[in-house]
């Protein structure tokens, strides 16, 4: 769970008030957890730096979709910057709350982009005079200013059981959202005849690949927060659910594919050449057209 990304996960501190009994196996999920970690951080910091140098070329065409893209890639950078700084001294100052903040800031920019892909379809009209550049950014920086504001304003004056029931709220609201865009989407899509089928596919890909990054990464934070509001607090779920969290800046590199309509096409092209070339052993190569 962030909330406790640096009292479960990293401080070493904590198994001072810790029995005996099981510290080994303490240690050991520990050791796991760094070196995971490790991994995510050479792996997700590259990736990601350069996928926001190729979407920012979409951004210059005056494409809308990317923005959120580019802002979520930005909290994710954020987050393993703070991984990195946690990992070389679990006391760096102020580096558990700007995770924080950088882990809450993906979450709205997960809904910002669900949103934007839905008001695509079901309200075409209005996206079409609303979509605009200057727009998007206002709601990228309301998205960055809210966390700050929550955990270095209101946070200092709430109790922990204030702190867990709002931060349940804020993870729970999300879930509901995510159905509900990509029903009302396909809904929509399918009574739709304007809308290029490879396009479609895009759009409700993009719904599922968030659906699906929030509901295998994220439901475990969500499970945790609502029984600790219960007075339930088990160690080993706290790893789990840090574990899983830890795995979302990579998981949102997905999105990419669905947002270059050319990285897509090459995708499709590689899946219908393997589909024909087992049913055609003499043909050796499949085109699909870039939309």
């Amino acid at each position: 769970m962030e909330a406790g990304f640096n009292n479960t996960t990293y401080d070493t501190d904590y198994y001072d008030d810790r029995n005996l009994t099981g510290l080994q196996d303490d240690v050991e999920m520990y050791f796991i957890n760094y070196v995971v970690t490790c991994i995510i951080i050479s792996i997700g910091l590259p990736l990601m730096l350069v996928t926001i140098y190729a979407l920012l070329s979409l951004v210059r065409q005056g494409q809308v979709a990317p923005i959120y893209v580019i802002n979520l890639l930005i909290s994710d950078i954020i987050q393993l910057c703070c991984m990195i700084a946690l990992l070389s001294n679990p006391e760096t100052p102020m580096a558990d709350d700007v995770y924080r903040c950088g882990l809450l800031s993906s979450v709205g920019f997960m809904v910002c982009i669900s949103l934007e892909r839905y008001l695509v379809i079901v309200h075409p009209l209005w996206y079409r005079f609303k979509r605009t550049i200057k727009i998007s950014v206002a709601v990228c920086a309301v998205v960055w200013a809210l966390p700050p504001v929550y955990f270095l304003i209101v946070f200092p004056w709430v109790t922990d059981m204030v702190d867990v029931i709002v931060l349940s709220i804020i993870h729970i609201i999300p879930f509901p959202l995510f159905i509900f865009f990509l029903v009302r989407t396909v809904r929509a899509l399918s009574s739709s005849v304007s809308v290029h089928s490879d396009e479609k596919r895009r759009i409700v890909g993009t719904l599922v690949v968030v659906l699906l990054i929030y509901t295998l990464l994220f439901l475990p934070t969500i499970i945790l927060l609502l029984l600790m509001m219960t007075g339930f607090d088990c160690f080993m779920f706290h790893y789990t659910s840090d574990a899983f969290v830890r795995l979302s800046p990579l998981a949102d590199l997905l999105l990419y594919i669905f947002i270059r309509k050319q990285t897509m096409g090459n995708c499709l092209a590689s899946v219908c050449c393997c589909i024909k070339e087992s049913n055609d052993p003499t043909t050796s190569a499949v085109t699909v057209d870039d939309i």
